[in-house]
């Protein structure tokens, strides 16, 4: 890496029920990266607008033309982007895809692997082809005729109600009688307008942290977490107290191991990057896919970062290498300022032949036709 500081956008909050949680996050990789190498500014997204706050509570607007902030009368661009928001709309590729548009590197998967991992139903689809065992489940959408009886003759009783689209366990009930089966539904429908339906699997909550970088390739150490409450819902994760979380997990070497390659497996096949967290149900040594949080938790008791201090390492050191990666593989792209070039293409067609404008400034690019 250069030697001049990089200039990092921490990007935090969010439209979600998960944007506190996100705050969280994002205050942790702030403190931890090291200032000889890296500037660090938090960057706040609300439904109010998107802010720098450099040590004020108001901060100073992103102008989302290039995701630029003036500072001392002058434009100031960042060189990359720690994604630190859960949910909308940082872990369903819509931020991932504007970075892309902008061409600046971030943290993270992709805006396509971030979109169908967001996607509960889509993803678990996606995961039973690989082989992979996944509970029954359907997929009901908002003001779509339902019959309770249908659905429960397929995923049955006990069953799990989220929002297809979310974490956090923000809107998910366990149901247990088919009367609580509406009830759940409609909370669900508060946090998205599409709801997953699972049949329930009994078993120990298990959950694995897989980072690669050009390094290395780590599954960290396995976590088991046992809920005070009926399940591992939002009280019972950020609530002190609400649920015990055993790192690394009590479970034989040989189901530990198998975790891990299985992890490494599913993050290949859905072609993440960065750092995830994959999460599992443990049935009598069956392990069933449950889900997996393509930007997990990392504030200082969230369960990826006891994971890495279980294995001997740092979170710094782990944040570090995630932006190192990005940084290095970016192409950066020297322009003169406002320099407008027209270029022709002819198409296969006879007469196909169309002019586009390519205005180009500080690395950006800018499409007209």
């Amino acid at each position: 890496m250069s030697s001049k500081k990089k200039h990092i956008a921490i990007v935090a909050g969010g439209y979600s029920s998960e944007k506190d949680i996100s705050l969280q996050s994002a205050h942790e990789v702030l403190k931890s990266l090291d200032r000889e190498y890296y500037e660090p500014s938090l960057v706040e997204i609300t439904s109010d607008g998107w802010f720098v706050k450099n040590g004020s509570p108001v901060g100073v607007p992103i102008n989302r033309h290039d995701f630029s902030y003036m500072s001392n009368g002058n434009a100031t661009h960042f060189d990359a982007v720690f994604n630190a928001i859960h949910g909308h709309p940082g872990e369903n590729g819509i931020l991932q895809a504007y970075f892309e548009l902008l061409n600046i590197p971030f943290t993270g998967c992709s805006s396509f692997c971030s979109s169908v991992t967001f996607n509960k139903y889509a993803c678990k689809s996606l995961i039973r082809q690989a082989g992979i065992p996944v509970a029954r489940s359907i997929l009901i959408r908002e003001n779509e005729r339902i019959s309770t009886e249908n659905i429960l003759r397929q995923v049955g009783l006990p069953c799990f109600v989220k929002p297809n689209n979310g974490g956090s366990s923000c809107g998910i009930s366990r149901v247990n009688e088919a009367g609580e089966l509406v009830k759940a539904i409609g909370l669900a429908l508060a946090e998205d307008n599409e709801v997953i339906i699972e049949e329930f699997i009994p078993g120990r909550e298990i959950t694995c942290g897989v980072v690669s970088t050009k390094k290395e390739f780590i599954a960290f150490p396995i976590t088991e977490i046992i809920s005070k409450k009926e399940f591992f819902d939002y009280e019972a994760k950020y609530t002190p107290g609400g649920a015990d979380e055993i790192t690394p997990a009590n479970i034989p070497e040989s189901l530990a191991i198998n975790c891990q390659e299985k992890s490494k497996k599913i993050y290949t096949f859905l072609g993440c990057k960065g750092m995830v967290r994959v999460d599992y149900i443990l049935s009598q040594d069956q392990l069933w896919f449950l889900e997996i949080n393509t930007i997990p938790g990392l504030s200082e008791h969230s369960i990826v970062p006891q994971q890495i201090r279980a294995l001997g390492r740092q979170t710094s050191e782990i944040f570090s290498a995630l932006l190192d990666d990005i940084i290095e593989s970016s192409t950066p792209i020297i322009i003169p300022i406002y320099h407008e070039t027209k270029v022709h293409f002819t198409g296969p067609r006879p007469g196909s032949r169309r002019s586009f404008s390519f205005f180009l400034s500080k690395g950006r690019t800018i499409i007209q036709q």
